[in-house]
């Protein structure tokens, strides 16, 4: 079977393909409900034995939510299938067909806030972290709460009353108006 026969083993998917040679990669786009079957055909029937990576998209549109990519590769055949999805709040798990998709579903409920069944322990940032901070609407409350601090050094601030830096030049170098032609003609 092709890359592009995937579209066909899976009911409702539809694909484009990209690359070509010894390379080609066909993306098949699939509904959450064919999700684990799209995996599972893409490993069993078209040799993809590398899982490469999952991760997600915020789409930002009124109520479109998000769109879930995973990404898998023949190693024998040299072509790669990128699975993709449109999901609002939760999908269900590839892990049984690819284990080496836990991390990755543990990243994106911790990025994204989307939901994969089991247990989902932060992997990136603290426990105490509120938010997901890949949504789009997530706000970076550390500008909510206080200003950006500004000027780390003196001279380096827009408030004209604030000091001046004092240029220092290295050892032997003059002063600008020390050197050069001055006007004298």
């Amino acid at each position: 079977m092709t890359p592009e026969e995937l579209a066909g083993v899976i009911p409702g998917a539809t694909s484009e393909s990209s690359g070509g040679g010894a390379f080609a990669r066909v993306t098949v786009d699939v509904s959450p409900e064919q999700w684990v079957a799209a995996a599972t055909a893409a490993r069993d029937e078209l040799g993809c034995d590398f899982f490469d990576w999952l991760s997600a998209v915020d789409l930002d549109d009124a109520g479109a939510g998000y769109q879930v990519v995973a990404h898998v590769w023949s190693t024998s055949d040299k072509h790669g299938v990128l699975l993709r999805t449109q999901v609002t709040e939760s999908l269900e798990s590839i892990v049984d067909v690819y284990p080496g998709a836990a991390w990755h579903e543990r990243e994106t409920y911790e990025m994204f806030g989307i939901g994969f069944p089991g247990e989902l322990e932060p992997l990136l940032l603290p426990p105490e972290f509120e938010g997901h901070p890949l949504r789009k609407s997530f706000i970076l409350a550390s500008r909510v709460a206080k200003p950006w601090p500004g000027a780390k050094e003196p001279g380096e601030s827009h408030d004209a009353a604030a000091p001046k830096r004092q240029a220092i030049r290295p050892p032997g170098v003059p002063a600008p108006g020390e050197w050069g032609p001055h006007g004298d003609s």
